[in-house]
């Protein structure tokens, strides 16, 4: 057997081995400890090899997927090792000791999931491979838990953003090329070829030219053959079900680098999650495929005008017709995934119930159809996709016939055939159930043969049926007279056949078999006819999602007040009472109000310099208008009164910024590399927030630094910009910069205590209030009044001289300082020893308090 177990490892590569023996799957060796860790379960050990005990764990078949799923996300890959014969038909071919045969029948990786226990439903799973020839690039993308598959034509400055866009389970690319840093996976060179990558989608797809699904690169071929060469490999020669693949060009979409997406957390905050993102906070989709399809949406805004402009008459049908909204929004509800079904029933791991969810999801469909026909003057998109809801009438048919209402996940025990679907497979339940009717008979007859109320007939998967009685009862059955023969002695129970027992038995158990047999004929039959329409229920499947995302993205506009952007060709940028959906997400939930902001950039005032303090609220200025912008090229309401777009190709945020010390960046480096893409990268129909450029070094190295990159946003790149920053001096550009123009977040100081009042006006902040936020952050006193004292000596030393830090060196040192301090906060401390509280008339008290408010008010 370690001979059989030892082989297959060495095919399996680097996978964990999932060996399985009976009811477990066992892993042995560095598998086993890897496994028992990861897993807590318990490591034990099973002979010896090479003179060592061999570590061993195993878990049970029956529930192999939750510890699969553990160690998938764990970042493992495994490979299932199956018994290809029973023990039975093993011992008929080798005799009494022969070996089970097994081999590995597919590679669990996170890429290649389809069973919904292991996958999110919200969240789609791509696998990608990265594919390089000639210096060119492409991105073959596969979501095989639905058959989605994309080829993107990139470039090595824009390979790093689509894989933030896709946000891959799993990338797969050529050992031999420079993307092993990038990939997950590594596989040989020869799996990467292009011309066998299109010999292997011709096969694939059954065309003799790919033509039909677009203009190839060399490079897309080489990803795809990767990709297709990998998914075959882990399938161990089942591929998984793919559609055509979609050439997408990266001009179609917005571009997002990958430092802007996780600046606005545009699908999951910094940590990962997506609660705190934009899409949950969008978010109203009923289904998981409406989810995906929106999260896809948000990834990849639009450039294309009219395919904008069809998701938003269809999104204002909705928001405007609440009935239809409602109706459909419960209607959509209660189908099920259709597309991950047809997934698992393409894969080979499709069950009954995946039929079932057919039957229904495609049955629904129908009747939204239906009724969706009622629709006066449909918007263009409507009337696009309401066709792509009926079609499956025969297939609905069949499998409405064929299943009962409620398929079972597991066909090993049968009983998912309707009845009146098979005459004969009716017969033969028909001759199973009089078999059971004959069974329970005899043992009323054997009870009323030997007195032995207690008597039952039982079954187990190893005796079959038999008789069993009490221990104490057994003596009178034992004798060679009864007709009863000894089977089994337990503790407590003895267990007997009988020639007429065995007679009935075998007809009932001929009779299940061959009614399983039959019922496994039938599912591989039904499985078959679905896929013969695969096609076309993933097409079902994409028109339900299309209309979940648009329905909630009404409800969500209805719900928070949200109005349709007016889409341009000039390049302006206006918006009216703006807001951060996430941040007015988070003060609603505390009972607070959101402060909303004007935005109006336009050619004469394109370039906007916002001051003011931390905490004003300039961050969620800048991002909140660059959310509005990827929400209205999704094709979704926005958050604001009105808003006026010209399209934007490119969307750039440089809104604070995080070290990345394993590849030697520090957080300046970090920040001047995102501020080089920027000033590189941006085009005049571009929009770019940035914040505190050049603060993370010198003041005068910063400074110089933001102010020639205000200059050259002005005067080469000619986006739509909003520069927030402390450095005021950076206002004087205003006189030379023609299409800058000066704005502040407001604040004021009340009774020595900031006010922020997150409202955005024209002109340049009066200070940066920055000592006022220190105090409310908790700095000690101490450290308030060094700084106070410190500043005036600035500002004194500026006035005269010019020279930042003129005027410091006759500043008393911060011990001196620490002194004047403490010896007034001594004073006062004073005071309030001597008063004698219980002596205190009423009119002493308010002196005293008078008194000790003009002490701090000195102070």
């Amino acid at each position: 057997m370690m001979a059989q177990y030892l082989a297959l490892k060495a095919e399996a590569d680097d996978c964990l081995l999932f060996y399985r023996m009976g009811d477990f799957f066992e892993m042995f060796f560095d598998d086993a400890k890897i496994a028992a860790a990861c897993l807590d379960i318990a490591l034990t050990a099973r002979g010896e090899h090479e003179g060592s005990a061999i570590p061993m764990c195993g878990v049970p078949v029956h529930a192999a997927e939750g510890y699969l799923a553990r160690l998938i996300k764990a970042g493992h890959r495994v490979a299932i090792a199956e018994q290809t014969e029973s023990p039975a038909a093993a011992k008929a071919r080798m005799g009494s000791k022969a070996l089970v045969s097994r081999a590995i029948i597919r590679v669990v990786t996170a890429g290649t999931l389809t069973e919904e226990a292991l996958l999110d439903a919200r969240t789609a799973n791509w696998c990608v491979a990265i594919g390089e020839v000639g210096g060119g690039i492409a991105i073959a993308a596969a979501d095989v838990s639905t058959g989605r598959f994309e080829l993107i034509e990139t470039s090595e400055a824009g390979l790093t953003a689509e894989l933030a866009r896709l946000a891959p389970a799993e990338t797969i690319a050529s050992e031999a090329t420079a993307f092993g840093e990038t990939a997950t996976t590594l596989r040989p060179r020869t799996e990467f070829d292009s011309a066998a990558g299109e010999a292997r989608l011709k096969a694939l797809f059954g065309v003799a030219t790919l033509d039909g699904f677009g203009q190839f690169s060399r490079a897309g071929l080489a990803a795809a053959g990767g990709l297709v060469a990998y998914l075959d490999h882990t399938a161990r020669g089942a591929l998984p079900f793919l559609r055509p693949p979609r050439l997408l060009q990266t001009a179609q979409h917005m571009a997002i680098d990958a430092a802007t997406r996780d600046s606005l957390e545009l699908t999951c905050t910094a940590t990962g999650q997506r609660k705190g993102s934009l899409l949950d906070a969008i978010d109203r989709t009923v289904t998981g495929a409406g989810a995906r399809a929106l999260a896809a949406d948000v990834g990849a805004p639009l450039l294309d005008r009219a395919r904008i402009e069809a998701r938003l008459d269809l999104v204002q049908l909705l928001a405007e017709d609440s009935g239809l909204r409602e109706s459909l929004r419960a209607t959509l509800r209660s189908l099920p995934d259709i597309g991950r079904a047809i997934g698992r029933l393409a894969a080979g791991r499709g069950s009954p119930r995946d039929l079932g969810q057919l039957r229904d999801g495609l049955d629904g469909a129908w009747k939204l159809g239906e009724k969706l026909d009622h629709v006066a003057e449909p918007p263009a998109l409507l009337a696009e996709l309401a066709p792509q809801l009926r079609g499956h009438g025969g297939l609905i048919d069949l499998l409405t016939r064929a299943l009962v209402p409620s398929p079972p996940i597991d066909a090993s025990d049968g009983g998912y055939i309707a009845e009146g679907y098979d005459a004969a497979l009716d017969d033969l339940r028909d001759a199973g159930a009089g078999g059971r009717r004959a069974i329970a008979a005899l043992e009323a007859e054997f009870r009323a043969q030997t007195g032995v109320s207690a008597l039952k007939i039982r079954h187990n998967g190893v005796l079959g049926y038999h008789i069993e009685v009490p221990a104490r009862f057994a003596d009178g059955l034992m004798k060679a007279e009864s007709g009863f023969t000894h089977r089994q002695t337990l503790a407590g129970v003895v267990r007997f056949n009988a020639p007429a027992l065995h007679e009935v038995a075998l007809k009932v158990t001929q009779a299940g078999a061959h009614a399983l047999a039959a019922e496994a004929a039938h599912l591989e039959d039904l499985t078959a006819a679905a896929l013969d329409r695969r096609e076309s229920v993933a097409a079902t499947a994409d028109a339900l999602a299309r209309l979940d995302v648009a329905a909630g993205l009404a409800e969500r506009a209805v719900e928070g007040g949200w109005t349709r952007p007016a889409l341009v060709e000039h390049s302006c940028f206006e918006i009216e009472g703006g807001r951060h959906p996430v941040v007015e997400n988070a003060l609603a939930a505390r009972g607070e109000r959101f402060v909303a902001n004007d935005c109006m950039l336009s050619e004469d005032s394109r370039l906007w310099l916002v001051t003011g303090p931390n905490m004003g609220g300039k961050s969620t200025f800048l991002r909140q208008n660059a959310l509005i912008a990827v929400l209205a090229q999704a094709g979704s309401y926005v958050p604001a009164t009105s808003a006026t777009l010209g399209l934007v190709d490119r969307l750039f945020s440089r809104v604070g910024a995080s070290d990345n010390l394993a590849r030697g960046r520090s957080t300046f480096m970090v920040e001047m590399v995102e501020t080089a893409a920027i000033l590189a990268q941006a085009t005049p129909k571009s929009f770019v927030i940035l914040d505190e450029v050049g603060r993370g070094t010198s003041t005068y190295d910063g400074l110089a630094i933001a102010w020639a990159v205000v200059e050259a946003i002005h005067e080469d790149n000619r986006c739509r910009c909003l520069f927030a920053t402390h450095y005021h001096e950076l206002t004087r550009l205003a006189e030379r910069c023609d299409a800058l123009t000066l704005h502040h977040v407001r604040a004021r100081e009340w009774k020595g205590e900031l006010v922020l009042l997150h409202e955005v006006s024209e002109g340049p902040a009066d200070r940066s209030y920055g000592l006022a936020v220190a105090r409310l952050a908790g700095l000690p006193p101490i450290t308030i009044a060094r700084a106070k004292a410190v500043l005036a000596k600035l500002e004194a030393g500026r006035a005269k001289t010019g020279g930042l830090a003129a005027g410091l060196d006759d500043l008393p040192l911060f011990a001196a300082m620490a002194a004047e301090v403490e010896e007034e906060v001594d004073s006062l401390r004073a005071e309030v020893e001597k008063i004698d509280v219980d002596a205190l008339t009423p009119r002493e008290a308010l002196e005293i308090l008078y008194r000790l408010k003009a002490l701090a008010k000195e102070s």
